[in-house]
């Protein structure tokens, strides 16, 4: 599965980025919005940080077709990479993801809340879709919706990938890796929590105390050669 930051914070992506395997970066408005400063130069500073070859996604305002092909035509070249819009699902995203597709520029269908929109946006040559689990969690069964859109896939064998996406907790993370989501793209406070267990912390002072016991402060380097 891959692991993205859904931040535009390049202070927190930059700390992820040192100590986990990320293979790109997730933006929204709202998320954009958090940082309270130049939208181009948000988007550039993270491109700058992450580097060309992993994925950018970053979402149109336009609710046209014509206004979203623009706009993600801006996007792409002023921030270059490994880029992919991310498209609202309605009509008029669908006719733009034919569009965009056709020029060569990736697409993610997002605010997916059912199994029909991803069906019909993976018809339409979506590259990934964005089921929210956490969001949907308030009104049906967030990881059971990644679970159908996955069956359905792979019952047509299509290739558009699974993007998850708004998660509270790992369960939520773990159930949706089990069912075999293709990606899932986190907020920076869960990564740390994704490889902490107390039994682990245990395990790890054992090995501390069995040591000490034995070659006091000394470490296997002091008793090497």
């Amino acid at each position: 599965m891959l692991y993205l930051v859904d931040s535009a914070n390049c202070e927190a992506i930059a700390k992820i980025l040192e100590d986990f395997p990320i293979s790109g970066v997730t933006t929204n408005p709202s998320i954009v919005c958090r940082e309270h400063g130049d939208y181009a130069k948000i988007l550039k500073d993270v491109r700058a940080l992450i580097g060309p070859e992993r994925m950018l996604h970053a979402q149109t305002l336009q609710k046209d077709a014509d206004g979203m092909v623009r706009e993600a035509r801006a996007i792409r070249d002023l921030i270059g990479g490994e880029f992919y819009v991310k498209l609202p699902i309605c009509p008029e995203a669908l006719k733009a993801t034919r569009i965009l597709k056709s020029e060569g520029v990736g697409v993610t269908m997002t605010a997916i809340f059912s199994a029909q929109q991803a069906l019909v946006a993976a018809c339409a040559g979506a590259d990934f879709v964005a089921p929210y689990v956490n969001k949907m969690d308030d009104v049906g069964n967030g990881c059971e919706l990644v679970k159908h859109i996955l069956e359905i896939y792979n019952h047509y064998q299509l290739k558009t990938r699974v993007l998850a996406a708004s998660f509270r907790n790992v369960e939520q993370v773990t159930a949706v890796s089990q069912y075999g989501a293709h990606s899932a793209t986190l907020p920076p406070a869960l990564y740390e929590k994704l490889i902490w267990h107390p039994m682990t912390d245990l395990a790890v002072q054992g090995f501390d105390r069995d040591w000490q016991a034995e070659y006091g402060d000394k470490k296997p380097l002091d008793l090497i050669g």
